[in-house]
């Protein structure tokens, strides 16, 4: 399936991800040995590693619900750069913080096709302190 824009492409890796679908998600991919992934507490994966580490992933039952924030966009030629921010559905009365995400785009003959996912969490935000204990300074 050809993607005609970036967006497609980024829009059909979010869907391979909410749905947990090994097989949409190897079609989002360039199909090169240049590509990679490079996710948190997991090993980068480097061409053919990149389907094999998804396909993992969603047989262990990985789905991912997200909200995506799209930051910035950089569009030059035949390459996009895309900063997302990444939030996940927290406990209720909890908010975990963002994940930044890296998106990178290639067009080829087939189309607008991804070649570089990589993610970050953020360092969680630091413990509340009550009021009680807070010291007034002069």
């Amino acid at each position: 399936m050809p993607y005609e824009t970036p967006q497609d492409a980024e829009d059909a890796y979010y869907d391979a991800l909410e749905s947990g679908d090994a097989e949409a998600m190897t079609q989002v991919w360039e199909a090169s040995e240049e590509i990679f992934c490079l996710l948190p507490m997991a090993p980068l994966a480097i061409g053919r590693q990149v389907q094999q580490l998804w396909r993992a992933i969603f047989e262990q039952g990985g789905r991912f619900d997200l909200q995506v924030r799209h930051l910035s966009w950089i569009e030059h030629g035949d390459l996009a750069i895309h900063l997302i921010e990444e939030r996940t559905q927290g406990q209720p009365g909890a908010t975990p913080p963002p994940i930044y995400a890296t998106n990178i785009f290639r067009r080829g003959p087939d189309g607008w096709r991804l070649l570089v996912h990589q993610n970050s969490p953020t360092l969680p935000p630091p413990p509340a302190v009550p009021s009680a204990s807070r010291t007034a300074i002069a």
